[in-house]
């Protein structure tokens, strides 16, 4: 949890750059701004200083016993004494006067990220380090500036959720020193900058005639194939089936429960049906009142059946079953039932 404490900011002989104004880039300006490199940048231990970082558009950073003096006048053997008297080990040392100087050194043209509150958050530099003379020993001992402040969004506006995105990124959040540079860099910068991937676009078309191909096998399916679908479909959810599968049952083909939750699905199974079949069974459903969702799944209609405009109303022609197929890993089942001569 992202700690409350207000973080002192003290400048000698400066005004607060807090309070300074930010030059203002617009989105279409960063989706073009080139990142010459790019680090992870933990704000404080277990991310206390995450929440004012944000809010105050600053990358704060630690290191209070080396002098911002020393660091700003590249006296890089006088910083590594200084870490060297921290206690440090050998390898300690080395580390921290590397995160020091790359802090200190990195151009503005440097992307820095963070991970809080289950988002990836980014940002550009703007201008040199600053120190914090504040007395406050849980204060960063400096900090930049930034040059449009933290963002959880992509240049559209997406947000970049820690859950969408390859663990090679998001792994650096265990990361137990501060800066690292970051695997896959440029997986992340796609995400940020929503820059086109050719593999994704090719894996889009496969998934698409994937899509169709099982639209045409699936209006191939007779009534019992087509129930035994929709069962593997639903099962591959985390559905059970609680009534026999098809025939045994007056009004309904499938009663269904979600173990973990322990609700019910009402589920009607037709190869080919109509407007006034649909009206049919959703009245049938509506009075019988034991379950909490409607599925009417069809493969072929003169005309389309429209839906109605209730939540737990599912209607699924044969393009939203065919998707649930994909999904479900069922092409191979699909084209074993349908198709022909040996597979190649």
């Amino acid at each position: 949890m992202i700690a409350q404490t207000p973080i002192a900011l003290a400048v000698a002989g400066r005004e607060d750059p807090a309070a300074l104004p930010v030059p203002e880039v617009k989105a279409a300006d960063l989706r073009t701004f080139p990142a010459s490199a790019v680090r992870y940048i933990k704000l404080g231990q277990g991310g206390r200083w995450a929440e004012q970082a944000f809010r105050e558009q600053i990358i704060p950073f630690g290191y209070r016993p080396v002098s911002h003096a020393a660091c700003a006048n590249a006296e890089w053997g006088k910083v590594q004494g200084q870490l060297e008297a921290m206690g440090r080990t050998k390898a300690g040392v080395a580390q921290g006067l590397r995160e020091v100087r790359e802090f200190y050194e990195l151009s503005d043209d440097t992307l820095w990220f963070t991970i809080a509150d289950g988002h990836l958050w980014w940002t550009f530099a703007c201008g040199e380090v600053i120190e914090n003379t504040a007395q406050d020993n849980e204060a960063p001992a400096r900090y930049r500036r930034t040059r449009h402040g933290w963002s959880n969004q992509s240049s559209s506006g997406r947000a970049l959720r820690v859950s969408d995105m390859s663990s090679a990124v998001t792994s650096t959040a265990n990361y137990r020193m501060t800066i690292c540079a970051v695997r896959n860099a440029d997986h992340l910068l796609g995400r940020i900058f929503e820059q086109a991937d050719p593999m994704r676009a090719a894996v889009a078309d496969l998934t698409d005639r994937a899509r169709d191909l099982a639209v045409e096998m699936i209006r191939r399916l007779d009534w019992r194939d087509m129930e035994l679908l929709i069962d593997m479909i639903f099962a591959s959810g985390g559905w059970t089936r609680i009534t026999a599968l098809g025939g045994g049952q007056a009004d309904v083909d499938l009663v269904l429960t979600q173990p973990i939750t322990g609700e019910r699905a009402w589920v009607q199974v037709k190869t080919r049906s109509s407007q006034r079949e649909f009206d049919d069974y959703l009245d049938r459903f509506q009075k019988e009142g034991s379950c909490q969702y409607f599925f009417f799944v069809y493969h072929t209609a003169a005309t389309p059946i429209a839906s109605v405009d209730q939540t737990n109303v599912h209607l699924w022609p044969a393009r939203q079953v065919a998707d649930a197929a994909v999904r479900a890993g069922l092409l191979d089942w699909l084209s074993d039932r349908t198709l022909d001569g040996p597979a190649s």
